[in-house]
């Protein structure tokens, strides 16, 4: 079984601070991948935290003393004090005073319904959306982190797709493949999902 012990130093410290922050956060990306396994299954490159749009600024309260950078497409700046970021603003890199990095995802949503940003017909209900460990972390399901993930064809991307795929389970698989169905439409993840 995977415990909070064994993932990064930054993953530690970012659940200390979030425990202040009463609002959802989800751990996002690979790491989110294995936690739904129980197990390490490749080394990670980033530790990423999902969480709301609506609730950017209370991170910034949360997140206070560290640097806050926005990624842009011109590269990365200073995300500054009380600044709000609409779309298509999502991805916050954040340093401590030790320069542990943590990259915060920013999520859409609309009344009870997580929103796909990539394509706003793909709605999940946020009471599916994430799943808990046994010390209680949050954490997107895998059929999200997955569906991120569709976009790329990286290496790792397929590596966790193969790793992930065969413990779904029904409900979470034919939601990633309607899903892809509707966004990337000639994916070959569709057929591995049916």
């Amino acid at each position: 079984m995977l415990t909070t012990k064994m993932l990064p130093p930054q993953a530690r410290k970012a659940f200390h601070l979030l425990k202040q922050f009463e609002l959802p956060w989800f751990v996002a990306g690979g790491w989110a991948l294995d936690l739904f396994l129980g197990r390490i299954t490749r080394d990670h490159s980033d530790f990423e935290i999902a969480l709301f749009r609506e609730d950017q600024l209370e991170l910034q309260r949360i997140l206070k003393g560290w640097r806050l950078e926005l990624a842009t497409q011109e590269g990365r700046r200073i995300w500054m004090p009380n600044e709000w970021l609409d779309l298509p603003f999502h991805e916050l890199h954040t340093y401590d005073s030790e320069n542990n990095h943590v990259e915060f995802l920013l999520n859409e949503k609309s009344n009870s319904d997580w929103v796909f940003r990539r394509n706003k017909a793909i709605k999940r209900e946020i009471s599916a959306l994430s799943m808990y460990t046994d010390e209680g972390i949050p954490f997107l399901g895998p059929e999200i982190v997955l569906l991120y993930k569709a976009k790329e064809g990286r290496d790792h991307d397929e590596l966790d797709m193969r790793q992930a795929r065969d413990h779904l389970g029904n409900s979470r698989r034919q939601w990633l493949c309607h899903a892809l169905r509707i966004h990337l439409p000639d994916h070959p993840w569709i057929s591995q999902l049916q």
